[in-house]
C-alpha cells in the first residue's frame, strides 16, 4: 500500500505533495469500498470479522486525510488548497455512501444485538453504538430519492465550508498597511514593533508592516495611540470576507452563509428534525434547544448588569483620562488596556518581559510532569509540516512511549488564524498493529522579533494550556477504538472540559512562576506582579462573558430559523436583546465566524459555556487537593482523559468529581453568585 496511507508511521509531509494526494486518496477509498463490499457479501456475525476490518479501512483514510487537512491549515498554497478541496468531496461522498448503506447498517445492528457484544468490551459496544447512530443521522433510513438529496446536500456543505474558510484566510492575508513613520506606532510595545518590523522585512520593505493576523491586530487595537489607525485596522478585520470594508465583495461569504444555513435546515428536515439545532443536540449532553436557550439567557441576565457597569466605567475613564468623549468600538481594547493598567498598575510590556517562549515551554513541560507524570522529549528525525513546527515524544515516568505531538506556535503567512488541536494518528492496538496516538497543538503567537525573543502575554499562556487540555484528551486515551478514543465521538458540549480546566492553572502563582524568566535578567515573575495580575483577573469579565453569550445565541437562533437566515439581521436582534456594546452597522462578524460555518460548532457554539460549568467545578476538585496534585491529575486522566467517548461524558465527570456538575464555581469565576442574604 502507498506509504502515505500507513497509519503506523508518522505522516511523510515532504512526500505529501498536492500531486500525491489524489492518487493516495483514490487508493485508500478503493480499499475501503472493497472492505465494505466484502463485509456486506459475507455478513459476518463476530466483532473481529465485521467491525475490525471496517475500522482498519477507516483508519487508513484518516491517516491520510488528517495529514492533508493539517498541512492545509498550517502551510496553505493554491495547489494544496485545490487538492484538498477536490479530495474533500471524495471523502464526504465515500462517508455518505457507507453510512447510507443499509446492508452494512443491518450487519452492524445485528452485531450490536448479539450475545457476543452484550458480554463484550464496553468500548467495543460504544464504538458500534456511535456508528449506528451515525448511520441514522446520515439518512440510512431514508427512501432512495431522499437519501440521494441528503448526500448531495452534504457534499455541497463540505464544499461551502472549505470555500468559507479559504475566503477568510484570503481576506486576512490580502490587507496590510505599510508604516514608515514610527510616530504612527506610538503606544505599541517594543516587542510588537519588532514583530511588525520583522513582517516588513519578510515582505522586502523598510519600516513596519501591519496585517490582519491576530498578533498584529491586537498590537494596534490594544496599544496603538493613533485613533485613526485603530479604526482602519478594526474596520479591515471586522469586515473580512464580506460585502463591506476595504475589500468589499472581493472575498464575500454572504451567499455562502445563506446557502449553508438553508442547506442545513433542509438536511435536518429530511432526517425528521425540526431544525438544525435539534439535529445538533442529538449527539450532545444538552437535553434540548429550549434548555440551552434558557441557560444562555439566564447567564445573560446575570452578566448584563456587570457588563453595563464595565462599560460605564470604561466610558468615564476614556472621557476623563484619554480625551475620548465618544467611545467607539475601535477604542474599546485600547481604553480597556489603559484602564486596567491604571486600576491595577499593570503594564502588558512588563508582564510579557517575564515570559519568553523558551521559558514558558519549559515550565509548561514541568506542569505536565507534575500533574500527569508525562515528559516531552523533542525529536529531530520526524518529518514536519513546516520548519516552524516541533515534534515531541510523550513519555511515561518509566520511559514508555505513550503519545506524540506536533507543536506549531507562531503566526505566519499561509497559516490559518486562532489556536487549535487536531488528531494526527489514533491509538491503535489491533493484533500486531500497535500505534500510540499523535496530536497537533497549534497557536498563532507573535514570531521572534529578530534580536528579541518571542514574548508571550498571559493570555497566550492561557491559550497554550487550553489547547494542551484538548491535546492531552487525544494523547492520553486508553481506548483502542479510534472512533471513540480521545476527542473523537466525545459530546461536543463537553469537549471543552479538559481545555477550560487546564486554563485555570495559568492563574496559580507557582505554575506561572515556573513558566517565567525575564528575557534580559532571567528573574522569575515577582510575587507583587503576580498579585497585581490576580487582582485584575475579573477585570471586565461582564463584557467578556456577554460577548460569548452573544455568539452562542446568534448561532442557535440563526440555525433555529425563527429569526430568518440573514446573519446580519439575526445578530442585530441578538444584540438588541442582550448586548451593551453595539458595533457599527457595517461590521460583519458572521462572515469570518469559522467556528460555525466551516468548523464543528454549528448549532453548538454554546458548548464553550456549557462545558465551562463542568470545567470550573472540575478545577475545584484540584483546588480542594492543593491544586498541582498528582493524585488528582491521575484521577482526571483515568476517569476523563483516558475514557474518551467509551461512556457518556456525564458519567466520566461524575466518576472524577464524585457527583454531578454544579454551576456555583463557574458563576463565582465571573463574580455572578448572588450576594448572601
Amino acid at each position: 500500500m502507498n506509504p502515505l496511507l500507513d497509519p503506523l508511521s508518522h505522516p511523510d509531509f515532504p512526500a505529501l505533495t498536492p500531486a500525491a494526494i489524489g492518487p493516495a486518496l483514490e487508493e485508500a477509498l478503493a480499499h475501503h469500498r472493497a472492505v465494505v463490499s466484502d463485509i456486506v457479501a459475507r455478513r459476518p456475525t463476530s466483532f473481529a470479522e465485521a467491525w475490525l476490518p471496517f475500522e482498519r479501512a477507516e483508519t487508513i483514510i484518516d491517516s491520510l486525510w488528517s495529514a492533508v487537512t493539517h498541512l492545509s491549515g498550517v502551510a496553505d498554497t493554491p495547489e494544496l488548497r485545490a487538492a484538498e478541496a477536490a479530495g474533500k468531496v471524495l471523502v464526504v461522498e465515500n462517508a455518505l455512501e457507507v453510512e447510507q448503506n443499509r446492508d452494512l447498517f443491518e450487519v452492524f445492528s445485528a452485531l450490536a444485538a448479539s450475545p457476543e457484544m452484550a458480554a463484550g468490551d464496553p468500548a467495543d459496544r460504544a464504538a458500534l453504538a456511535h456508528a449506528i447512530r451515525g448511520f441514522t443521522l446520515s439518512g440510512v433510513a431514508l427512501e432512495p430519492a431522499a437519501r440521494d438529496r441528503f448526500r448531495a446536500i452534504s457534499v455541497e456543505l463540505a464544499e461551502l465550508g472549505t470555500g468559507f474558510s479559504n475566503a477568510v484566510l484570503d481576506a486576512t492575508e490580502a490587507w496590510t498597511e505599510h508604516v514608515t513613520d514610527e510616530a504612527l506606532l506610538a503606544g505599541i510595545t517594543q516587542a510588537d514593533r519588532a514583530m511588525l518590523a520583522s513582517a516588513a522585512g519578510d515582505a522586502g520593505l523598510e519600516g513596519w508592516l501591519i496585517s490582519l493576523r491576530q498578533p498584529s491586530v491586537q498590537a494596534v487595537l490594544r496599544f496603538g495611540e493613533d485613533r485613526e489607525l485603530r479604526r482602519r485596522v478594526y474596520e479591515a478585520f471586522g469586515t473580512r470576507a464580506s460585502d463591506e470594508g476595504p475589500h468589499a465583495g472581493r472575498f464575500d461569504n454572504s451567499d455562502r452563509i445563506q446557502r449553508i444555513v438553508t442547506l442545513r435546515q433542509e438536511a435536518a428536515a429530511l432526517l425528521g428534525f425540526a431544525d438544525p439545532v435539534e439535529r445538533s443536540l442529538a449527539t450532545k449532553m444538552a437535553p434540548g434547544g429550549a434548555e440551552v436557550l434558557a441557560f444562555l439567557r439566564d447567564l445573560a441576565a446575570r452578566a448584563r448588569p456587570a457588563a453595563k457597569r464595565d462599560l460605564a466605567d470604561l466610558r468615564a475613564f476614556a472621557a476623563a483620562e484619554l480625551g475620548i468623549a465618544d467611545l467607539q468600538p475601535w477604542d474599546i481594547a485600547f481604553a480597556s488596556e489603559r484602564l486596567r493598567a491604571t486600576r491595577h498598575a499593570l503594564n502588558e510590556e512588563e508582564v510579557r518581559g517575564y515570559f519568553p517562549v523558551g521559558r514558558v515551554l519549559a515550565g509548561w513541560q514541568d506542569l505536565l510532569r507534575q500533574l500527569f507524570g508525562v515528559t516531552l522529549q523533542r525529536r529531530d528525525d520526524v518529518p514536519l509540516p513546516h520548519p516552524d513546527a516541533m515534534y515531541y515524544d510523550v513519555l511515561e515516568q518509566d520511559g514508555r512511549l505513550v503519545a506524540g505531538v506536533y507543536v506549531d506556535l507562531h503566526a505566519r503567512a499561509g497559516k490559518r488564524g486562532g489556536a487549535w488541536m487536531s488528531g494526527m494518528r489514533p491509538r491503535l492496538a489491533d493484533g500486531n498493529a500497535v500505534r500510540v496516538p499523535v496530536a497537533t497543538l497549534n497557536c498563532n503567537w507573535a514570531p521572534d522579533g529578530g534580536a528579541m525573543p518571542a514574548l508571550l502575554s498571559h493570555n497566550d499562556i492561557v491559550t497554550l494550556l487550553h489547547e494542551t487540555g484538548h491535546a492531552l484528551h487525544g494523547m492520553l486515551t486508553a481506548v483502542n477504538r479510534p472512533s471513540i478514543a480521545g476527542t473523537s465521538g466525545f459530546e461536543w458540549d463537553a469537549i471543552e472540559l479538559p481545555s477550560q480546566l487546564l486554563e485555570d492553572f495559568a492563574w496559580d502563582r507557582a505554575v506561572l512562576t515556573g513558566m517565567s524568566g525575564h528575557y534580559r535578567t532571567g528573574e522569575t515573575l515577582p510575587a507583587e506582579l503576580f498579585d497585581r495580575m490576580a487582582a485584575a483577573r475579573n477585570f471586565q469579565t461582564g463584557l467578556a462573558l456577554l460577548r460569548q453569550i452573544e455568539f452562542g445565541l446568534f448561532d442557535l437562533l440563526l440555525h433555529g430559523g425563527t429569526l430568518g437566515t440573514d446573519p446580519v439581521e439575526v445578530l442585530a436582534a441578538v444584540r438588541e436583546e442582550i448586548a451593551v456594546l453595539h458595533p457599527p452597522a457595517w461590521h460583519r462578524f458572521p462572515h469570518a465566524f469559522t467556528h460555525i460555518f466551516s468548523g464543528g460548532y454549528a448549532a453548538g457554539y454554546y458548548s464553550y459555556l456549557w462545558a465551562e460549568v463542568l470545567a470550573a467545578d472540575g478545577f475545584a476538585r484540584f483546588a480542594e487537593a492543593g491544586l498541582v496534585d498528582r493524585a488528582t491529575g491521575d484521577l482526571f486522566r483515568a476517569e476523563v482523559l483516558a475514557r474518551g467517548a467509551a461512556r457518556p461524558a456525564a458519567d466520566s465527570f461524575r466518576a472524577f468529581r464524585g457527583r454531578d456538575a454544579e454551576p456555583a464555581a463557574m458563576l463565582a469565576r465571573y463574580g455572578l453568585l448572588p450576594e448572601p442574604a
